[in-house]
């Protein structure tokens, strides 16, 4: 059981979080009025530029391949696929349409793509540069991109530059402090790395608590059909992996950069969809579900594939 539980403890906690939530909804809403999350994701991007190498980044710049394939995958051809067809799928969830159509516009995931990139054997200086790269180009990207995507029937009155402001406060200017400090305390943070990864697993955890304490009530309501909607995201997220794979091929990445390409490009970020969620679209209250299913899958999926592609690198 202790053996178990030291393996598989993260998904323990997202378990027991989500019983918590649901059975006790005033304990999410008491993470948004004591601003426990905003003040934990500000923290979160100020640790991603504390520790975020930039040397591996330059040395890995040249590889414009790679990264400009990345952002098409993920800003462009995965929203094309997403958006028509949960709209074809759930057309009567309002709520499931916006939170798929958020969270296919997001970027990139920071830690967690990394990291299996790393397990992985593959590129890590590439991976690098495309968690980078996504997520400097979301602030602007995405509020468009939702306002193109969410405004068009006129239901949803959507501030672009009001977000896109909100991104760079909440996102870049913590990443940007970080990594100046970083300077001056690159060599002292190496021993607290543990402490950072466990504090981003725990914003996770908050994210999930918070959306599951708002949407409790048509949890219950919708009982067993809220399969429907993990299953869609499993699919998507096949979609994605193998999407990004015949792209990795067809632009003749080495086998390393395949196995970073693949997995970093079909993660997407849960910390900056729930920011652009809690701020503009809370009235959505289920809206949340979808990337939180997405996050889970991905996370237990892709270690399988990272594996995969290990055993392949050996």
């Amino acid at each position: 059981m202790r053996g178990f539980l030291a393996k598989y403890w993260f998904f323990v906690a997202i378990v027991l979080v989500v019983l918590l939530a649901y059975r006790f909804p005033v304990f999410g809403a008491k993470i948004t009025e004591w601003y426990l999350l905003k003040g934990s994701i500000f923290v979160a991007f100020l640790i991603t530029g504390l520790t975020l190498e930039s040397r591996k980044i330059v040395a890995e710049i040249r590889n414009l391949r790679g990264v400009s394939t990345a952002l098409v995958s993920c800003f462009i051809l995965f929203p094309l696929v997403a958006v028509p067809l949960v709209r074809l799928f759930f057309a009567s969830r309002p709520d499931f349409v916006v939170g798929v159509t958020l969270m296919s516009i997001a970027p990139v995931t920071i830690a967690s793509g990394i990291i299996l990139t790393h397990v992985a054997k593959g590129n890590v200086s590439l991976s690098l540069l495309i968690c980078v790269a996504c997520n400097t180009l979301a602030i602007f990207v995405m509020p468009l991109g939702l306002e193109f995507l969410l405004t068009r029937n006129g239901t949803i009155n959507l501030p672009a530059l009001q977000m896109i402001w909100s991104l760079v406060l909440l996102v870049l200017v913590p990443t940007l402090v970080g990594q100046v400090l970083r300077i001056g305390l690159k060599e002292k943070i190496v021993r607290f790395r543990g402490v950072f990864s466990m504090f981003s697993l725990l914003v996770v955890l908050l994210i999930i608590a918070n959306a599951v304490s708002s949407s409790a009530g048509k949890i219950t309501e919708l009982g067993l059909r809220i399969t429907y909607i993990f299953l869609f995201m499993l699919l998507l997220h096949m979609f994605a992996l193998l999407m990004n794979f015949g792209l990795a091929r067809a632009i003749r990445l080495d086998p390393a950069s395949v196995s970073a390409f693949t997995i970093h490009v079909s993660q997407k970020t849960l910390t900056v969809t729930y920011v652009i969620w809690a701020e503009y679209f809370s009235a959505f209250t289920m809206a949340m579900i979808p990337s939180i299913s997405y996050h889970l899958i991905q996370v237990i999926g892709d270690t399988f594939v990272a594996h995969r592609f290990r055993e392949a690198a050996d």
